[in-house]
């Protein structure tokens, strides 16, 4: 989810922006204080938001705004969503401090699917629903049928390569050369990493930016990651899980990787320094990836198809149940992510469509990045988002695990650790936060 899902920041950034987010939260309400609020005799909608989910980025609440003259959006939003989340958490517990319509991140969806959903509306019965993918609402609706969210984007995966780096190492650039050197297999990503290392005649240069982008890449891959159907942990024995550990691990262990984590510190200078040649990217990525490589890099970056499609990421909008403006704002995340809406953010920022509809309109499936060397991204992550298995189960903590296992290759990575040993700890870890 570039700036486009600017998720993880660094410690004191977190804390800093969950006191910032609860103070928003707390000192404008709107969704919970009992009666509609007016600003110069129009109805005020209240949104909270977190990363570059693109309503706010682009014009689109404007255009809103301009075709309802009788509606003023405020729209705020939290940089890094785990500082979010903690706000959003506190205000459900609270029952207070809440927007008229809160963003869900997908690895919170069924946290709140289980054990929040009467404080969010029922959005089941919107008008037009079947031209989301389908395993789209499934995520955030209960097994009674309330749907507490309306779909915004999802995450489809590529590799976002270096094509001068790769030319520098004696490896094909052109993207559809590139795509066959790991078709099919994500091992076959790690053996040209083997290669690009031997290759190199750039020995600081790593191949890739983390194990855990390679990781997540692969346990997206599947119906199943961390939770089965019953919503029991099997992390521990799902053979999906352990065949990615132990890949990325190889990769670790081989110095593939620049030992550097996602959205954290380091990674964006990595980026404008040209620290490593490869990134598992999720459509949303792209956006970040050219802003932190800055316009030096313009062109030498590429999109190839990834070995295996695979979803990491996504977002939704609710509308909480107690807003004084409950109809007003369901009308609002409608429009939002309705067809034309998805198609528009797509153009200006990258997010990818969860809308189907969206996906087979020329607007995306003809789309090129003009910073990626002109990849035709419309294409490569709509056949992508095709391949993402119908069924996507989520569970309470995904997102909680998921950060775990990173922390956990990243023992590997930094800290010499065995995979063994780091996987004991991050299977320690994972108890005693999730039990």
């Amino acid at each position: 989810m570039g700036t486009a899902r600017k998720r993880f920041g660094s410690t004191l950034a977190a804390a800093t922006a969950a006191v910032v987010s609860l103070a928003l939260v707390a000192g404008c309400s709107g969704g919970d204080s009992g009666k509609a609020r007016t600003k110069d005799g129009k109805t005020v909608i209240s949104m909270g938001l977190f990363g570059v989910m693109g309503f706010k980025e682009t014009d689109l609440l404007d255009r809103y705004m301009k075709e309802n003259p009788d509606v003023t959006i405020e729209a705020d939003v939290t940089g890094d969503e785990q500082s979010y989340y903690t706000a959003l958490q506190t205000h459900l517990a609270a029952g207070s401090g809440l927007k008229d319509i809160q963003g869900i991140e997908i690895g919170r969806a069924k946290e709140l699917v289980d054990t929040q959903a009467d404080k969010f509306a029922d959005l089941s019965k919107t008008p037009g629903l079947d031209h989301f993918l389908p395993w789209k609402s499934n995520q955030v609706t209960t097994k009674d049928g309330k749907q507490i969210g309306l779909g915004t984007d999802i995450g489809p995966m590529a590799v976002c390569y270096r094509k001068d780096l790769f030319a520098q190492a004696g490896l094909p650039t052109d993207r559809d050369e590139v795509a066959k050197l790991w078709a099919g297999d994500w091992s076959k990503y790690v053996e040209v990493g083997r290669t690009f290392k031997k290759q190199s005649k750039a020995p600081k240069v790593a191949y890739m930016d983390s194990s855990s982008g390679l990781f997540n890449a692969m346990i997206y891959g599947g119906p199943e990651q961390f939770y089965d159907k019953d919503g029991s942990l099997v992390y521990a024995k799902n053979p999906l899980v352990k065949e990615a550990w132990n890949l990325a691990a190889d990769a670790a262990e081989s110095g593939l990787s620049a030992k550097l984590r996602q959205f954290q510190p380091g990674w964006d200078p990595g980026l404008a320094n040209s620290t490593f040649a490869t990134a598992v990217c999720p459509a949303w990525m792209l956006a970040h990836i050219s802003e932190k490589a800055g316009p030096a890099n313009k062109g030498k970056w590429d999109v190839a198809k990834a070995p295996k499609g695979a979803n990491w990421g996504g977002s939704f909008l609710g509308v909480m149940e107690n807003s004084p403006v409950k109809k007003q704002a369901e009308k609002l995340i409608a429009w939002l992510s309705a067809p034309a809406q998805q198609a528009y953010i797509f153009q200006k920022l990258g997010n990818f469509p969860s809308s189907k509809t969206a996906i087979d309109m020329p607007s995306v499936a003809n789309g090129k990045s003009a910073y990626f060397s002109d990849a035709p991204i419309g294409q490569i992550f709509g056949d992508a988002a095709k391949e993402i298995p119908d069924e996507q189960i989520l569970g309470r903590k995904d997102g909680t695990i998921k950060d775990t296992f990173t922390a956990g290759l990243q023992l590997i990575e930094s800290q010499g650790k065995s995979r063994d040993e780091a996987w004991k700890t991050t299977d320690e870890r994972i108890q005693k936060l999730v039990g």
